[in-house]
Formats: structure tokens, C-alpha cells, sequence
């Protein structure tokens, strides 16, 4: 079984990242890593002090733009 991943830029992106995975652990783990590099990218280019709730809300608004497949 093949897991196919589609990770948006935002909402709007009409051509999201896809990536194919064989196991879904996989598939997992590397949204788990490219989630928290897109959460660190926006901290560290953020020219005011985010609190925890705020990256906590960037983090949720990130994983609604990941998509599951099996």
C-alpha cells in the first residue's frame, strides 16, 4: 500500500508538495519534520516575539494544510 502525501504553501496553492510513501510511519515522520521546519522558518523570520500560543497556531495551521492518502 502507498501513502501519498500532498502538503500545501497555503490554502490557496493549487500545486502542493506530493510525496509518496511506502509505510506510513514514514509518511508521518516526514510531515512531523517538514511541519516543524515551516513553524521554524516563520519564528525565525517573524520581525515581532511570538508567544507559544502563537507558534502553537501556526504549528495547527500547518497541519491543516498536509493531506493523507492511502
Amino acid at each position: 500500500m502507498t501513502i501519498t502525501v500532498s502538503y500545501s504553501i497555503d490554502h490557496m496553492d493549487t500545486n502542493p508538495t506530493k510525496r509518496v510513501f511506502d509505510d506510513i510511519n514514514e509518511a508521518h515522520d516526514w510531515i512531523h519534520d517538514e511541519v516543524s521546519r515551516r513553524v521554524q522558518h516563520v519564528v525565525d523570520h517573524s520581525p515581532y516575539t511570538l508567544s507559544e500560543n502563537d507558534i502553537q497556531d501556526i504549528e495547527v495551521n500547518e497541519y491543516t494544510l498536509v493531506s493523507i492518502k492511502a
